[in-house]
């Protein structure tokens, strides 16, 4: 007798439970299975991984990444569909990786001629031991917002919309192989998420801080205030904007190149100075200010130096230094005690706007 379900059904019973699946996400994260975390925070590269699921989407990938380098996810059915596009994409200086039933993983090598050592992020437990048991290292599921460093997956019909938007703000895609300090995940890297998902993103949003990160190198975002805080000399009242620094990028900028991090800085504030003339959520904020350990920098750029109540001051300097923590960095800043930097509007205009 037939069975009562349907199989639309069947095949949401056999679907692991999100709950699973948001756990095993998390497990990847956190390096489980020597799963890939992505590269350094400070190098203008990302990780392109390119999915495709057959020969159609093979070859308009190919065509889209003409002269580009990327690591193609393969199903290895595709080496007995289309033999001839996979040798092609090797030919071109792709990598391979897998997806799919890894069943097929030695035909695919073999069709190839190189061999497949990372594997599309699988969904449920067991796919995960079936990756395991061959020696295959599990990619994490990714996100579409580029940033140094990190993977992305981009699908074939999008890549070349991608890749010139990618190369405007300064990236620079390439294969897994290819991504400096590629390394696999770790419980911190876990931990760094969770500190960002429950901390800073309920900030963003309590706060409306703009992100104005969307280029490489650009570190600094900005919050409208309806007032100014002490020990700012104007009436509570006033309208102000307060900068926020996007850590990770920084730290990781700054272990590179110092120097490299601070002209960063000095660009970022142009993008702010860009806000401020164009953002309605800025137009009256009479004041740009912020609280940091690095207002030495500030200073330099012609912001007004500002000490802050020694309670006040003890605070933020706790937090940022469980912000040093939190990102990683072992290097201290140059100043112990954190001040206030403040420039009026049209001071700061004249100079980034």
């Amino acid at each position: 007798m037939a069975s009562p379900h349907s199989s639309q059904e069947r095949a949401t019973h056999d679907r692991p439970p999100r709950a699973a699946q948001g756990l095993l996400r998390l497990a990847l994260r956190a390096g489980v299975g020597g799963a890939w975390h992505g590269g350094h925070l400070g190098v203008p590269q990302v990780g392109l991984l390119v999915p495709v699921a057959d020969a159609g989407e093979l070859q308009a990938a190919l065509t889209a990444l003409a002269g580009t380098p990327a690591t193609l996810l393969v199903p290895p059915a595709l080496a007995l569909l289309d033999p001839r596009g996979v040798r092609e994409a090797v030919q071109a200086g792709h990598e391979l990786a897998g997806q799919g039933d890894p069943a097929g993983v030695t035909l695919l090598e073999a069709t190839a001629g190189q061999a497949i050592t990372d594997w599309a992020a699988p969904d449920s437990a067991a796919a995960l031991r079936s990756l395991l048991v061959r020696g295959l290292r599990p990619l994490p599921a990714t996100s579409e917002r580029p940033e140094p460093g990190s993977l992305r997956a981009v699908r074939p019909a999008d890549l070349n919309a991608t890749l010139t938007e990618w190369r405007a703000l300064g990236y620079r895609p390439v294969p897994l192989r290819d991504l400096p300090g590629r390394r696999a995940g770790t419980p911190r890297d876990l931990l760094n998420l969770a500190y960002t998902r429950v901390v800073e993103d309920r900030f963003t949003r309590a706060h409306g801080v703009i992100d104005l990160t969307d280029r490489v190198d650009a570190v600094l975002r900005v919050a409208p205030l309806d007032h100014a805080p002490p020990p700012l000399p104007l009436p509570p009242g006033t309208p102000t904007a307060e900068l926020h620094l996007h850590s990770p990028r920084t730290v990781g900028l700054a272990s590179r190149n110092v120097l490299g991090a601070y002209r960063a800085g000095h660009r970022s504030l142009k993008d702010v100075g860009r806000a401020l003339r164009e953002r309605p959520e800025l137009e009256s904020a009479q004041a740009v200010f912020a609280v940091t350990l690095f207002h030495r920098p500030l200073e330099q750029a012609g912001f007004t130096l500002l000490d802050l109540p020694p309670a006040r001051a003890c605070w933020y300097g706790l937090g940022f230094r469980l912000l040093r923590g939190a990102y990683g960095t072992i290097k201290a800043p140059s100043e112990g005690t954190p001040k206030m930097g403040w420039m009026p509007r049209e001071a700061f205009l004249r100079r980034y706007g």
